[in-house]
């Protein structure tokens, strides 16, 4: 398939056992775009079809994922309480998608992941990051709500430390994503690519059906509980947008000027 916002490459050497899926908006810190999560999913549906055993997902020029674009941040602005609704699915579904693809999943970030892009860098089998690259739940700095991926990092590092993540907005570097656990293994940029091939040959080497099972005992164990806390997150997310500080947040962010919160 062509793609307007990623590439989508077969690993010949490998024999098409490895796919490469890279983000390829680097004018736009390759932001997501309502465009972007359509084709991401039409990437890992085309993975899981074909002959990939294991994925990368990199972003291309100096930054992996961004966070939302600024474009569609314009577009909020006007939507209906069910645009919302139906926005909120779609990242739901972009971002459970990668959290229980079927095949190993690798994360490559060759620099900053912030919001949104936080979430699709941890949320793989394995994040391996540079020491360059950033991360950070910022939603609430721009009167957001980080609910989508709050389910999915209170499961992985805990309450406590998802309250300082997400209540703080900060953004924190590499080496304490690492610390934290969202971060599987630091690697020197020039190292990066050539780590995260090394870590898919290791996998590919290993029963295609074992690993699969073996991802799917993983999630079965919490996933009743994963799709009720996303359709309240979901319901969340939305009634946000309702408010005066959404509105204001988002106004100041695309300003460039220091928000006037009302506190409602």
């Amino acid at each position: 398939m062509a793609y307007a916002t990623l590439t989508f490459a077969l690993d010949d050497e490998l024999d098409g056992a490895l796919a490469t899926i890279t983000l390829n908006r680097p004018e736009k810190r390759n932001a997501i775009s309502p465009e972007m999560i359509g084709d991401l999913l039409a990437a890992l549906d085309e993975a899981e079809r074909g002959t990939a055993r294991v994925v990368i997902l990199t972003g291309a020029g100096k930054s992996f994922c961004s966070g939302m674009d600024l474009e569609a941040l314009r577009g909020l602005a006007t939507q209906t309480h069910e645009q919302h609704v139906a926005d909120a699915e779609r990242m739901r579904k972009m971002f459970y998608r990668v959290y229980a693809f079927p095949k190993p999943l690798i994360a490559a970030v060759n620099g900053a992941a912030i919001a949104g892009g936080t979430g699709l860098a941890t949320l793989c089998d394995f994040t391996l990051a540079t020491p360059e690259a950033k991360f950070g739940y910022t939603e609430v700095r721009i009167g957001f709500l980080p609910a989508i991926v709050s389910v999915f990092l209170l499961r992985q590092v805990g309450e406590k430390i998802t309250r300082e993540l997400m209540l703080s907005g900060k953004i924190f570097d590499a080496a304490e994503a690492h610390r934290l656990g969202l971060v599987t293994q630091l690697v020197p940029q020039e190292k990066l690519m050539e780590s995260a091939r090394e870590l898919a040959q290791s996998l590919i080497a290993s029963s295609p059906t074992s690993l699969a099972l073996t991802k799917r005992l993983i999630l079965r164990s919490s996933e009743k509980e994963i799709e009720r806390d996303l359709a309240a997150a979901i319901h969340e997310s939305a009634e946000i947008r309702r408010t005066a500080d959404f509105r204001e947040g988002l106004t100041s962010f695309l300003e460039k000027r220091k928000p006037q919160w009302h506190g409602r």
